[in-house]
């Protein structure tokens, strides 16, 4: 029986990507993605960069159709068929489609390996200035302002309790007011926005949740963003 490959892709920069990611994509029969022209063009640029070969068949594997996408990987899988995973970007199933296929493959006693690389939780993390030894990853907050409180109000709790930093990811177009609510539920907390890592345009903003308000002000901003705190 074949394995699935979780394999991670750059975040940005198409340079983070591992010797081992190459080998994998080029030798699979199939590769699961979340978008299927985003993964087709970056398999061209390898091809031309570091000479891969492979003539993969590229299926989309994403959030709505997963579950109904299941049983037809899990018996290619049992056919032999050597299948990666990856995502438009980062390390797949963190805020991305495949857990439910992991969790399955597990039950189906077939072999999931990883093939680490990028992730923006670690890249903030490991940039951020905030302590590293313990965090909590929120994944995308709410969008709804009620949900997102509360969930934040739960978070100052266990900050009380266990002090760690805190990542989740969030739009460009809610940042601003994610932050007003930040500003009345955690005003003391450092916090740091992590903006296109890795890409030309990467930048990095610390300060309070008021202060990064007053430097974000009303510009426009683009790309995809991670948020830390500590407090």
């Amino acid at each position: 029986m074949a394995r699935l490959n979780v394999v991670s892709t750059p975040i940005g920069n198409r340079k983070d990507i591992s010797l081992r990611a190459l080998e994998v994509l080029d030798k699979v029969e199939i590769i699961l993605c979340e978008d299927t022209r985003k993964t087709g063009m970056l398999l061209e640029h390898y091809r031309q960069t570091e000479g891969l070969t492979g003539k993969p068949r590229l299926v989309s594997f994403y959030e709505e159709n997963e579950v109904k996408r299941i049983p037809e990987v899990i018996e290619w899988l049992k056919q032999d068929k050597e299948i990666a995973l990856v995502s438009n970007s980062g390390t797949p199933l963190v805020s991305d489609p495949g857990f439910k296929l992991v969790r399955e493959c597990v039950k189906e006693k077939i072999q999931v390996s990883p093939i680490p690389g990028p992730s923006a939780v670690l890249a903030g993390l490991v940039i951020s200035g905030l302590p590293t030894d313990r965090f909590m990853f929120l994944g995308f907050l709410p969008k709804k302002q009620g949900k997102k409180e509360k969930l934040l109000e739960k978070v100052k709790e266990v900050q009380k309790v266990i002090p760690q930093t805190v990542i989740f990811y969030e739009s460009p177009f809610r940042i601003v007011g994610t932050l007003k609510m930040l500003e009345q539920i955690l005003p003391e907390a450092e916090v740091v926005i992590g903006r296109e890592l890795t890409k030309k345009f990467e930048e990095v903003q610390r300060g309070t949740a008021r202060e990064l308000i007053g430097k974000l002000g009303d510009k426009k901003i683009k790309g995809e963003l991670v948020v830390l705190l500590s407090v």
